[in-house]
């Protein structure tokens, strides 16, 4: 097998360790800009909160996902105009999805203890390109430059693919093109949502595909739960207004019940 193209330590670049420290002199402070509430906001849409310079993407499923450091959050934005305010309560409520990874095709990556180039695909996927004449058809004579390193801690949020041998086996533009967002690169769908009120679940019953998120949402006057009969997972206490959101990957049924009120039950067959 052939090995992996390489570089010495001594061609790293600087990284930068958090997006909150490295764009606190960029977005101006707390209180500069009106803030906007969490039902207004879009898939889509960046956001921030108003203690913490932290920015994040709202996904299409209703979690936002964190972009690690500033050197991801180029390779998928030009500037930060876009970006919206909300209340570090509202922010709270909004739950974490991940960490955004490099967009495909603008970037080849590397990690500080190994020395190995990457080529970005979809969703994170990293291909170790064999040699320097594979990255200059690549990424043109210039590829030495084009290399970030993706600190230690973050590599975990990639996942390792197959080498690539040949430039043919790749193309940055098209790559780049296909993740037009980071929704689409991660493959985000919209979620389905079930509803709480008059004491019962709403739909009772409901069919989901693997992999989508469900939202469990608390439109009654009173604290409810959905709690899995087998103890697996749960939502915690509701109160009114309070949502859960959770992805059920792995096909079968899901029994569930309120944990206060053993007269509320619900099922999820998730093909």
């Amino acid at each position: 097998m052939t090995k992996p193209l390489t570089l010495l330590s001594g061609t790293g670049l600087v990284v930068v360790l958090g997006l909150a420290l490295s764009l606190s002199g960029v977005i101006p402070s707390a209180g500069a800009t009106s803030l906007v509430s969490a039902a207004s906001l879009e898939a889509g849409d960046l956001i921030r909160g108003e203690s913490y310079s932290a920015v994040y993407y709202y996904g299409l499923d209703g979690f936002r996902y964190v972009f690690p450091n500033d050197k991801t959050y180029f390779t998928w934005f030009e500037d930060f105009d876009d970006v919206k305010w909300i209340s570090d309560s509202d922010l709270s409520d909004i739950q974490i999805g991940g960490n955004v990874t490099y967009r495909p095709g603008v970037k080849m990556v590397k990690i500080n203890s190994d020395p190995t180039v990457y080529a970005v695909g979809a969703n994170g996927e990293l291909h170790g390109i064999v040699s320097e004449e594979v990255a200059e058809e690549l990424y043109g004579s210039t590829w030495n430059k084009q290399i970030d390193d993706v600190p230690d801690g973050f590599f975990s949020n990639y996942s390792l693919g197959s080498d690539l041998e040949f430039a043919s086996q790749y193309d940055p533009a098209s790559e780049e093109a296909t993740a037009f967002s980071i929704d689409s690169d991660k493959g985000l769908q919209t979620y389905v949502t079930v509803s709480i009120q008059d004491n019962s679940y709403s739909p009772s019953t409901l069919d989901v595909d693997s992999g989508r998120a469900v939202r469990f949402v608390n439109n009654d006057d009173t604290k409810h739960t959905a709690s899995a009969d087998d103890g697996s997972w749960g939502t915690g206490t509701l109160n009114p207004g309070e949502s859960f959101t959770r992805y059920f990957e792995d096909a079968g049924d899901y029994a569930f019940h309120c944990a206060y009120h053993s007269s509320m039950k619900g099922k999820l067959n998730v093909e």
